[in-house]
């Protein structure tokens, strides 16, 4: 008599349970993979629509992602920005590129980072970081038709700045119109490359396109903003001095820390920029007599935050003002090689001073 094995109610009923699972997520995972695929393909392969899209410089995957979706040009934001990532891209090139729906989201990836342009600008103004006001309105003068003084005046206007206020409310607010303020717009022009590929652009269109760019790198930081109860004015205030004090060398989290512990402390920030900026002219050294200057903006007289911005920051010091290291520092001091070295007592500090500053400074007078 043959014999038959028989399994167990349960161990029957778990392995069909278990060849069920394994089967429900091999359809899902296909079922992924072929959604994730779809993504990428083109929108239209039949399409004979062609359409130029401008990348500013120093643009994020993200903003990229959005005009590429807003033009229809890709299916979706995140497929863009999840391929972007996977696909190890190291960077895209800024210019003027000319896409079809017709090309896959690849394909257009593949222009972006080769620097596949369509067009050259007309104009291309640079502006770097810690450049003041009156600094990029005369780079603004070197590249366009503009002269500095309309440059300037326009910035100064009430009408365009009331303008820039109504366009972009959450960062052009009624901060920058207090009294003591020396330029309204002072740090609000973002630096970085800026590309127009019409001759006559106007002058107002020229700084919108600044001001906008302002915008939209503080746009991406809002909800840190909120959460640290920092409005745009403080956060830019605070940044233009960390912009100004940084080298390359240095590490922008500990001069905020620096800057932080300090007003924790209702201690004056004693920064010298701020001197300068009082000043209103440029100074390889910073004298005693230079500290006496009767100015809003002199942080060695007046303590807290000066009353606005002196100086355009890049987004490292932007960063570096809503995440600052966590230190006792009180001092910092930078030396002729550009080191910047941190201390938590006056007593180190001016240590530090005689032995990198005063102590030099003396060797080669007896020399």
């Amino acid at each position: 008599m043959s014999q038959q094995t028989f399994l167990p109610p349960n161990r029957s009923r778990k392995k069909r349970v278990i060849f069920i699972t394994i089967i429900v997520l091999l359809l899902l995972v296909g079922g992924a993979f072929f959604y994730a695929q779809s993504r990428l393909t083109p929108v239209d392969r039949n399409s004979n629509k062609k359409v130029n899209v401008t990348i500013p410089q120093g643009s994020s995957v993200q903003s990229i992602g959005t005009v590429l979706k807003k033009e229809d040009l890709i299916k979706s934001k995140s497929a863009f920005r999840y391929y972007v990532k996977l696909t190890h891209v190291s960077g895209f090139q800024a210019g003027t590129y000319l896409f079809s729906p017709s090309m896959s989201l690849g394909e257009m990836v593949e222009k972006m980072e080769k620097g596949e342009v369509s067009k050259q600008p007309d104009i291309r103004v640079t502006i770097p970081e810690g450049r003041q006001l009156v600094e990029i309105a005369d780079i603004i003068a070197k590249n366009t038709k503009f002269t500095k003084d309309e440059v300037m005046k326009k910035l100064d206007d009430k009408a365009f700045v009331n303008k820039m206020k109504e366009k972009y409310p959450d960062v052009v607010t009624d901060e920058v119109m207090q009294k003591d303020i020396k330029h309204p717009l002072e740090g609000y022009l973002y630096p970085v490359t800026y590309d127009f590929y019409d001759k006559n652009v106007s002058l107002d269109e020229i700084l919108d396109k600044m001001v906008g760019k302002t915008n939209n790198v503080l746009g991406q930081y809002s909800g840190q903003m909120k959460k640290k109860k920092f409005s745009a004015h403080k956060l830019l205030t605070m940044s233009s001095l960390i912009e100004e004090e940084a080298t390359a060398k240095v590490d922008r989290e500990k001069i905020a820390s620096v800057f932080y512990n300090r007003l924790e402390k209702n201690m004056p920030l004693q920064t010298d920029p701020t001197v300068l900026y009082a000043l209103g002219e440029h100074k390889d050294r910073v004298f005693y007599k230079h500290l006496e200057v009767d100015s809003p903006y002199n942080t060695y007289k007046v303590k807290g935050l000066p009353p606005g911005p002196i100086a355009s920051s890049g987004l490292m010091s932007i960063k570096a003002a809503l995440h600052p290291a966590n230190t006792d520092y009180l001092y910092f001091l930078a030396t002729p090689e550009g080191k910047v070295i941190f201390t938590k007592t006056l007593e180190e500090h001016n240590k530090e001073k005689a032995k990198h500053i005063t102590g030099k400074e003396k060797q080669n007078t007896e020399k």
